[in-house]
Order: structure tokens, then sequence, then C-alpha cells
């Protein structure tokens, strides 16, 4: 009989976890964290606890260690099927033993294994990972800490198995969080924001370029904890060059220096102020159920569908003239608003919003690899440069299929990607971004997901860079071997990195430079870096283990493209970079085996699968169809290590069958907002129409909006002039949103040649009653 004191499950199993400690230390723009997990077997049988749960997608995970009682036992990095194999035999002798093991599936997913934990036994799982910081819109670095991992659609027919995942709705989770970070950085660390509660920044000098961060009491393990940093001065270009370890042979990645490169490139202003007016502009929108979910974490308030459709909205209205453009839904099935991409015009703008309008969440699955191999079967149109544009909520569990899909095309198209809500897989929105030459950006909690789109349309303007190269002009006797792919994409402003193994030794000079040359517009442009070859103190092997895992993504993708085929043994190569490096890969696992004092572990061994929280708010109903299989929670009982692993590696196939299509009656739209009832009335051309819905949104009556319109002033003109003043006077903090659409306003009123501009404008101001100047509207 089970005793059930302590914490259970939804199904009133015990739960061995307890709590999770979390400690990060950010330097400048790359976070190391460490958790450490306490479990404890309140049982009266020795358990096996397995716990599923996501982590960045790009972290490089360095340690894993266990201690029980006063003995730490430190695991080891092997091939994955040799340390499953070390792990059986161990548990089947009765002795304790713990794997971490990468998804299969996706590099965002681990899989935590505590084996023969006895009856009243205590066990301390530490785990360590170090991970790069995105910079965001704002010029924010973003740290996410993965809590909540929905369940992933596993699409019919799909490579390898699906992911097992036991959830339960993260306000049920049933062990503690806490957590507590240092940030220091060269440059002052102006501010710290969170998505959940802080307690207040403590700076630890009077130079401010310390400091600690802390969750205030009582965080409920509802959300990812996000942080967003500012620096003072932010995005300086750096360089970092770390020594060598010094146990490892030289001329080995982990032997010899290693260096990173941030860079920051900067476009002259001249090539940043031209809008380009062309490009094929294709748009996938994520219509499965779980896209009715609610943006932020509470049950009311706007949908992820509805941001999106308000999103495509501002998307149209703000693409240029002589463009092509195309919208496709998926969910189980695909589907898209014309056979093949069309001209930018009125008509086929109205033509595009009134189907938008009507988008729901009722796709039922995420299958997002059929409609990607559609786009790319089609021709791309000459001159006009594909641009996609993709919005999801990630739950997929084929992300490295859809990656190499979008690697494979990445010479006819740049990817832009959106992972909306908590739990959006990053392996599969960073993923696709890197794959496709574009940019990531995650919409969680309460952000506004236009803002940010805006700023990826904005890049997708701007020409592309191309004839990147890199040279290095370092002291003689000091070779440099790239460890990083080589520069396929830069955006203004947007950090790059590259890593670079350094071998041999200067006699004289200290220092080294790259240069990063490339074709912007036609006009040829570089940055240059000068750097200090001696070895930055304190960052212990950060950097290597960086490194380390930017090669092992690389040579992984390329086995999979190779995959059959004779591919110089590439397989292999990862595995001896990841033993090497001590990071994990998808070939291997971190093992570790208590020999203890040799006593065995008595008895058949419960399996017990810890929980992770998902988001389920606003499913209502389709929450009901989420279904597992069989194998989700069984116990286990005297069953074979081959039986137990099989389990683990996803026998009980997760199945999503979400049924919002089942409701004839979608949900009612709620009114919009006065800047989108603004933005939906303007033309494609970028003009407005005097008309009473433009009346309405300036708070005025059509008779007092047209009273003082000047006499030499054609009607289109002037409520196009009247627009902008109200832009201008009453949005300002969300110009973001509306600055291109606004910008094609201003080049449909040059077009116009209209007289008596200043009138105009004098006049605009006194109707609104605002202070706008001439200049500041660009007329």
């Amino acid at each position: 009989m089970v005793n059930c004191c302590g914490l259970l499950t939804a199904k009133k199993e015990p739960v061995p976890l307890k709590s999770i400690e979390v400690e990060v230390e950010v330097r400048d723009h790359v976070a190391t964290v460490v958790s450490t997990l306490h479990y404890e077997n309140k049982e009266d049988k020795p358990l096996e606890a397995v716990f599923v749960f996501p982590l960045p997608a790009d972290a490089a995970v360095c340690h894993f260690s266990a201690k029980i009682g006063q003995t730490q036992v430190v695991a080891e990095v092997q091939e994955k099927q040799k340390a499953r194999e070390e792990y059986d035999d161990a548990l089947s002798s009765g002795q304790q033993a713990f794997l971490l093991e990468e998804s299969e599936q996706s590099p965002d997913i681990f899989s935590l294994s505590v084996g023969s934990l006895p009856p009243g036994e205590s066990a301390s799982i530490r785990l360590e990972y170090v991970t790069e910081l995105a910079v965001q819109a704002d010029d924010g670095l973003r740290f996410c800490l993965p809590a909540v991992l929905n369940p992933r659609y596993q699409p019919q027919g799909s490579e390898g198995g699906s992911v097992q995942v036991t959830s339960v709705p993260a306000s049920l989770v049933p062990y503690s969080l806490s957590f507590s970070g240092r940030v220091s950085s060269p440059r002052p660390i102006s501010k710290v924001e969170a998505n959940c509660s802080l307690d207040p920044l403590q700076y630890l000098n009077t130079e401010q370029t310390q400091a600690t961060v802390k969750l205030a009491a009582g965080y409920k393990f509802d959300r990812d904890v996000e942080l967003l940093i500012y620096y003072k001065d932010a995005h300086q270009p750096t360089a970092v060059v770390e020594a060598g370890q010094a146990s490892a042979k030289p001329g080995t990645l982990m032997g010899d220096p290693v260096v990173m490169l941030s860079l920051y490139p900067e476009f002259p202003q001249a090539v940043m102020s031209s809008v380009a007016s062309c490009g094929e502009f294709l748009f996938l929108l994520d219509r499965s159920g779980s896209m009715d979910c609610p943006m932020g974490n509470r049950e009311q308030g706007q949908t992820r569908i509805g941001s999106a459709r308000d999103t495509l909205l501002l998307l149209l209205k703000s693409l240029p003239m002589g463009c092509y453009f195309n919208i496709y839904s998926f969910g189980s099935s695909y589907d898209h608003i014309f056979p093949k991409s069309v001209e930018y015009s009125q008509k086929s703008m109205d033509e595009a919003l009134k189907i938008v309008e009507k988008m729901q969440a009722n796709m039922g699955g995420t299958e997002i690899l059929q409609p990607l191999k559609h786009i790319y079967s089609q021709p791309c149109i000459p001159s006009q440069p594909r641009q996609l544009f993709v919005f999801t909520d990630g739950e997929v569990g084929n992300t490295k299929e859809v990656v190499d899909l979008v690697k494979k095309n990445a010479g006819s198209h740049r990817c832009f990607s959106f992972g909306i809500g908590e739990g959006a897989s990053s392996a599969l929105i960073s993923g696709v971004a890197k794959a496709g030459g574009g940019h990531a950006q995650f919409i969680t909690g309460a952000d506004r997901m236009q803002p940010k789109v805006m700023q990826s349309l904005r890049f997708a303007l701007q020409p592309a860079v191309v004839d990147i190269s890199v040279t290095w002009d370092l002291p003689k006797g000091v070779s440099v071997s790239p460890v990083s792919p080589s520069i396929t994409t830069l955006f203004h402003g947007q950090r790059s990195l590259l890593y670079a193994q350094l071998t041999g030794e200067s006699s004289g000079a200290t220092e080294g430079c790259v240069t990063v040359k490339y074709s912007l517009a036609g006009h040829p442009s570089q940055n240059q870096i000068h750097f200090s070859l001696k070895p930055t103190e304190d960052t212990g092997l950060t950097v290597h283990r960086l490194g380390a895992r930017t090669l092992i993504r690389s040579l992984e993708m390329e086995e999979r493209e190779n995959r059959g085929q004779q591919n110089g043994g590439v397989k292999e190569k990862v595995v001896e970079l990841s033993v090497q490096s001590g990071v994990s890969s998808a070939f291997t696992a971190f093992i570790a085996v208590n020999k203890g004092n040799g006593e065995a572990v008595q008895g058949p061994l419960l399996r017990r699968n810890v929980p992770t929280p998902m988001m389920l708010m606003g499913m209502r109903k389709c929450a009901k169809s989420i279904q597992y299989g069989n194998c989700a929670s069984r116990h286990m009982l005297g069953s074979s290590g081959a039986q137990r692993r099989k389990v683990l590696r996803g026998c009980g196939n997760l199945k999503m069958s979400l049924c919002a299509s089942e409701d004839p009656q979608p949900s009612p739209m709620p009114p919009r907002e006065p800047l989108l009832q603004l933005i939906s009335l303007q033309k494609a051309s970028g003009s407005w129409v005097l008309e009473p819905a433009l009346a309405a949104v300036l708070g005025k009556t059509s008779e007092e909006v047209e009273k003082p319109k000047p006499a030499s002033v054609n009607q289109e003109v002037w409520a196009t002039t009247l627009a902008l003043i109200w832009l201008h006077g009453f949005k300002m903090e969300a110009q973001e949103e509306w600055e291109l659409l606004a910008l094609k306003a201003v080049s449909w009123l040059h077009t116009q040649k209209a007289p008596c501009v200043t009138e105009c404008v004098e006049a605009g101001n006194a109707l609104l009653g605002c202070k706008v100047q001439k200049d500041a509207l660009g007329l």
C-alpha cells in the first residue's frame, strides 16, 4: 500500500521532488545557471523518479552531480546508449544511479532520471548550464528560466517517438521554486525588469556595476521566469579571450585559448532610412486549439489568436506598395488565402483582411511541416526577396525536422519567428530564425505582440547584407580556427557572436584584430575590433563551453543533413567533442553511479513521473481532449531496464486533439481600441478618406471634422493629415507599431503635391487640440 503523505500528483501519487533552487550569475551577456533539485522518498518502497523539463534551446549543460547523504557523485559525459546501459545495469544491481539526457526530438527538453532512491532517503541533484542572453528590441538582454513545458503535438508519420511529458496545470505544481540572481557588467546596470514580482534591486557597489536580483515571496509556478536586464551605454563590441583548460591537451578546443567576439554592426543612416519597396511577404499563422489560450496568465484577456489577428492587420497596413504577399494558416491541416502570392493592392488587402477577421483557433493540432513544404515548393518571384513570418505557440514534437527544412531552403528566403505565450519551444522559435537567417522574438505575459513584430518587419525591409567575410590579423606564431559557423546574416544594432580557437604563442605582440566586411545596398562596409590576447580572469571555462555548444549544434545539423550517407564520422566527432568539453549533445548523456558501500537497494522499483507546469487556461473544454498514452504514469514494478528506457523515450504517445473546431459559435470579437480602429481605416496606398468612422476615432462628428478643412485641400489629403496628427499627438507611446504605416502615409502625401500644407497642419492641430509640428510629421 502506498503511503500518501507529503506532496501528491493529481493522481494522488507521492511526488519525490520537493523543491528546486535556482541561482543565476549574469556577466555582461552570458548567464551561468545552477539548479539544485531536492528529492525525498517518503514511500515504503524504493523509487525511480523521472522528471522531463525544459531548458533554453541554446544552453550548454556542463555539470551534473548528485549528493546522497555525505556522498557526492559527479557525473561524466558518455555516448548516450552506453550511458543508458550503465544506468540500467546499476539499477538492476541495486545501485543508485542518475541519468540526464537531451530529448532526441528537441534540444530544449531534458529528462532527469533518479534511480533506486531507498525509502526515507534524500538526494540533491545539481545541474549547471551556461547560455547567451538575447538582445531585445529596446536593447534589454532577455534571460528566461523555462518553467512551463506544454505538451508537444507529434504529427502523424513524423520521425522518432514522441516526448513523454507528465504535466499538471501550473497552479497545481506540487513542489516549490526559489530563484536568486547576481548581475555584473563593465558598464552600470540601469534596471532589471521581470514578468513576475521581484524584490527591489540591490546594488553591491557605488559604480552600480554589480547587483542582486531575487523573486518576491509567493511566486506561483504559473509562468516562465523572464528577466530583462538593461545596461547604460549598452552593446558595445567586445572580445573575451579565455585561457585553455590546464589538464586538456594543447591543440584541442579545450586545451587552447578561445575568443568570443560580440559584434553590433552599425549601418549607414542613409541606408537605414530607405525602406525597401519590394519583397514577397508570407505570413504563416498557427491556428491550433492552444492558440485560444489568453496571452497572459489570467483567464480574462486577449487570446493568442486575437492578438495575432490584430498583428496581421498592422502588418498588412504597413506593407509597401509594389510588394507581393500571402497568408497561410495551419493546424492539423493547412490553408492559404490566395493560391499563390498576389501583388499588394487595395483589392487584395481588403480581401485578405475580411478572412483574417474571421480566423479562429479551430484547426486542431500543430502540423507546421507540411505548410512549410508547400511554401518552399512555390517558385520565388523575381526581384521580390522572400520574407517568411511564422507565428506559433511552438508546441510541436518534430522540432528538428522543421528546423532542418528551413535550413535546407535558407538560400531562398529569410525567416522571422514569433513564439507566443508561456512554454513556447525556444528550440523551434530560435531554431527556424537562425536557420533561415532571420530574427526570433518571444511574446509572453502582458507583452504586446505588435511592437516586436514591427521590429522584425523593419529588419525584413532592410536591404539584405551580402558578401560577408571575416578576416583575422594576429601576431606571428598565433593561428585561428573558427568554432562558430560562418556569419550569413547581419542586422543593424543586433548582436552577432563569433567563437574561435587560438593556437600557438606570440613572442612579442599582445593584440589581435578581426575585421568583418560586407556589402549593404551596394555600399561596401566593415566593422573592426582590436582585442588583447591576454586571457580574461575569472571566466572559468564559460567561453569554451559556449564555443563547444555552438560547434556541437553545427555538427549535429550536418549529421542530420547527411544521415544515411558516408558523412565522415560526424556523429563520432560530436561524441568526442561532447565528452572532451563536458557539454551535453543529442548523442551523449550525463551518467553518475553511486557505488557507495556496496549494499544493494532491495525490492522492486516504483516509478514516479514528476509533473511539469503547463498552461491550460482559456482552453475550456479543449483541455479535456489532451490525452496521454497509457505509459504516462506506470508503476514499473519489476520492469527490466530496457522496459524503463522504452517508456522514458516515449512509448506513451502524447496526443492533442484540441476541440475548438467543435464549437460552431466563434467567440465574439471584443471592440478594437482606437489605435487599431484608425489603422483599420487606412488604405493600401497609405491614405485615409474622410468618413464617419474616422471622425468617430478622432472623437468628433463628421460635421466637426469637415468644417475646418482648408478650401484648397481635397478630402483625402485632409483626412490623412488628421490621422497623422492624431497618431503623433496621442499615440507616441506606440510609435513602434504605427511608424511604418505613417511613413507610407507621408510618402502618399508627398505624391499629392498638396498646397497649403502648413495651413492644413495648423487647422488639424486646432481641431484635435494638439501641437504637432509640420516637421515632426515629415511634411
